[in-house]
């Protein structure tokens, strides 16, 4: 492991211990050269991934881009750390266990989307507006419906709806 303080090759492992939810390993480290300290994590990688594109460009699969995705979406929410770091390592096994070297990017939000939902209706709400790319209020609407009724349908009566999610008077 290259030290990122003086770039050199002889760095030593001062200790090691399971991180989070036992998906990676923990190690301390310390260069003899300059002295200086850093910690790296090792995580299992079952193949190689890629990303498909909607453009039909094909990039190397980021487990750090997969996370800021969903720190973005959860920003300002009370959802603890090792939750999400459990969804994406869920998300990550789920990918690499398809057996398919190559991903569709759309494949990749459909997980994401699902793992929110489990996870944070207000995140789920957030990843799925910029996902879905809704450009009016009643794409909103029409997602919290979905939500509220658990099915994926709109509910017939509007009255159905749990107080907390109802529509402001005036929104269409």
């Amino acid at each position: 492991m290259r030290c990122p303080y003086c770039g050199s090759l002889e760095t030593q492992v001062k200790d090691s211990r399971p991180a989070g939810d036992q998906s990676a390993i923990r190690r301390r480290r310390a260069c003899p050269d300059c002295g200086g300290r850093f910690t790296t994590f090792e995580r299992v990688q079952l193949r190689e991934l890629t990303v498909l594109k909607k453009s039909g460009r094909r990039v190397p699969f980021e487990r750090e881009k997969l996370m800021r995705s969903i720190e973005v979406a959860l920003r300002k929410r009370p959802v603890e750390p090792d939750r999400v770091e459990r969804m994406a390592n869920g998300i990550v096994r789920q990918l690499e266990s398809q057996g398919e070297s190559e991903i569709p990017s759309g494949r990749i939000g459909e997980l994401v989307m699902e793992g929110l939902r489990g996870l944070d209706s207000v995140a789920y709400v957030r990843f799925a507006s910029v996902y879905r790319n809704f450009r009016e209020a009643r794409d909103f609407n029409t997602l919290i419906d979905e939500l509220s009724n658990g099915d994926g349908e709109a509910p017939e009566d509007e009255t159905t709806q749990p107080p907390a999610i109802a529509r402001s008077p005036g929104v269409a």
